[in-house]
């Protein structure tokens, strides 16, 4: 069984000030309103409505955080780019944003998710830089990935890694789909990564060879 299925509502924040302790491992989770976030997240922790899906993209206005366990969690970033979104509210997302980016230090790690159809537009951009400035890992996750054909999607996966070098920081780019899958272990392996489980994977494993021995 998944770690992620340990995944419960723990806070929604309207910014960062109406957050709670900024301490442990945040991985935070954020993308165009129409890039498939909320779904991606109810795959990773197999819960169909732990991410809520809306049909008006944008309509979430707040950073939402889910507990796996004590100083552990997962942050659904509010949606950005929708053009129904009135000018205003888009700035004022835009700005809680960055600040969350920079400010954050529990924050360990970001997952932006982009449509495999249209990777790195000009706020996808916008939100890595922020990150690379922030020394924060990056993994862009180029979702509905089942829209195109195995040879399309490799191509795509190609440039979008080769574009991914031009930001000069540690970003990792990986196709994904939310309806078969597809890249699922991959984006598993690189939160273990960031929430430092595979550590204690190591450490078990280190002492088994000792014991062995």
């Amino acid at each position: 069984m998944s770690y992620y299925t340990k995944a419960k509502f723990f806070t929604s924040a309207p910014d960062i000030r109406h957050l709670k302790n900024d301490t442990g491992i945040e991985v935070a989770f954020a993308g165009r309103s129409n890039a498939g976030k909320s779904s991606a997240l109810n795959t990773l922790t197999r819960q169909k409505n732990l991410a809520r899906t809306s049909k008006t993209p944008g309509r979430t206005q707040l950073i939402n955080v889910f507990e796996l366990e004590e100083d552990l969690r997962l942050v659904d970033l509010p949606g950005y780019g929708f053009a129904k979104v009135p000018v205003a509210m888009k700035k004022k997302w835009q700005a809680s944003l960055g600040e969350y980016l920079q400010k954050r230090k529990s924050l360990k790690g970001l997952v932006v998710l982009m449509d495999i159809r249209h990777p790195f537009k000009d706020l996808d951009q916008d939100l890595i830089h922020w990150a690379v400035d922030s020394n924060i890992p990056v993994l862009a996750l180029l979702t509905k990935a089942d829209k195109l054909k195995s040879g399309k999607r490799k191509a795509t996966l190609l440039m979008a890694q080769e574009a991914a070098m031009a930001f000069m920081g540690d970003v990792t780019v990986q196709t994904f789909s939310s309806l078969n899958k597809h890249g699922l272990p991959e984006l598993e392996r690189i939160l273990d990564g960031w929430f430092g489980l595979n550590k204690d994977a190591d450490a078990d494993a280190d002492e088994a060879s000792f014991d062995e021995e």
